[in-house]
């Protein structure tokens, strides 16, 4: 029996590959990429109007990077033989995410410099820069943007309240299983379930349990969601009243992750509750700190249903977030191009500050565990 009849996986290996083999393989991949670049071109010039020639959507765009992509497949088998089989145990996933990801993002950016307004029977028409200019020029953009940053900054009293709960159900008290349960209920509503339950019920200002407290103390129109300020607060309040739970459950897995005989060793070496959690209970907890932090943050920049839900943004978009401020130039206006642009801005604004977020919090955490 030869070689290759005792092959059942049929190997091929690169150096008994032909050149003719490999030169077929070849031109199929650069005549499949060369129709894939010469449709999408062709399909852009065609909606820049630079040209009538052109398809009615970007569809055969698709079916022509479907081709290339299983021609590329196959070519790496053809050209490389074994070497060209291992590239397809990755090839096909790069493919998908190439063609879920970074093709909406490029078709966003196609929209995000057009004007497309649902309402109108204009259509989708290029425009340039002049989303760009509307949004530096937006005041509205600029205070959702600013009231991002407030939201963020109450991050550090949630995670203050969280951190003190966590340290407290850590400890032998009565009940304790109860306790953990209860304070994780908030944490199972829907944010929409507390909008209601809390914004539009018991803050409400005629007939609302809290209001009518508020007034048998003293306050005489109670009105949670009337002023600038108190609307924000009462935001925040809700908000947090639904999160607080989560990053208590993560801090308390920190504390009880802990070795305990770091603990006792401080102990025994007569140090107080007090230095013992600023000098050995929170540096050992930071790497779970920031990590709980950060998912925080994550969450509280999609910070919208509450908003939409309670205030639509008012009064006047004093308690708009980016998200539902975006939402609202969808719905509301039907502005689909100055809205994907937007969106687009505050994703890099969110990649970049996350970047740069990410890389403090670690040389901090390195330094304070280097003391250690």
């Amino acid at each position: 029996m030869s070689t290759v009849e005792g092959d059942l996986l049929h190997t091929v290996e690169a150096g008994s590959i032909s050149a003719s083999r490999r030169f077929w393989g070849r031109t199929a991949l650069w005549l499949s990429a060369i129709s894939f670049i010469a449709s999408f071109v062709l399909q852009a010039f065609h909606e820049l109007g630079w040209t009538s020639w052109g398809f009615e959507n970007w569809r055969p765009v698709l079916y022509a990077y479907f081709l290339w992509a299983a021609v590329l497949c196959i070519t790496r088998v053809v050209i490389y033989g074994e070497t060209g089989k291992k590239a397809l145990f990755v090839l096909p996933a790069a493919l998908f995410v190439v063609s879920m990801v970074v093709f909406p993002l490029l078709f966003a950016l196609w929209i995000g410099f057009s004007d497309w307004n649902l309402a109108s029977s204009a259509g989708r028409r290029f425009n340039g820069l002049d989303n760009v200019r509307r949004m530096i020029s937006d005041p509205f953009y600029a205070n959702a943007l600013l009231n991002m940053i407030l939201y963020c900054l109450a991050i550090a009293v949630e995670y203050a309240i969280a951190f003190g709960l966590a340290l407290l159900l850590n400890q032998e008290i009565v009940a304790r299983k109860f306790w953990r349960v209860t304070f994780l209920v908030p944490l199972m509503l829907s944010p929409v379930a507390v909008s209601w339950m809390v914004g539009k019920s018991m803050l409400e200002t005629r007939f609302g349990p809290v209001a009518r407290f508020a007034r048998w103390l003293g306050w005489e129109n109670p009105s949670f969601f009337g002023d600038p300020l108190t609307a924000r607060l009462s935001i925040i309040i809700m908000d947090a009243w639904t999160f607080i739970p989560f990053m208590m459950i993560m801090l308390l897995a920190g504390l009880q992750a802990l070795s305990k005989e770091v603990l006792e060793a401080a102990e025994v070496d007569g140090a107080t509750k007090w230095q013992r959690f600023w000098q050995v209970i929170f540096p050992l907890m930071l790497p779970v700190s920031v990590t709980t932090v950060m998912i925080r943050i994550i969450f509280k920049l999609k910070l919208a249903d509450i908003i939409i839900t309670v205030t639509a943004g008012g009064p006047g978009g004093a308690t708009d977030s980016v998200t539902s401020f975006i939402y609202r130039e969808y719905r509301d206006r039907s502005n689909v191009g100055y809205g994907t642009l937007l969106a687009l801005v505050y994703l890099v604004i969110i990649v970049f500050g996350m970047t740069m977020l990410m890389k403090i919090s670690d040389r901090i955490v390195k330094r304070m565990t280097g003391r250690l």
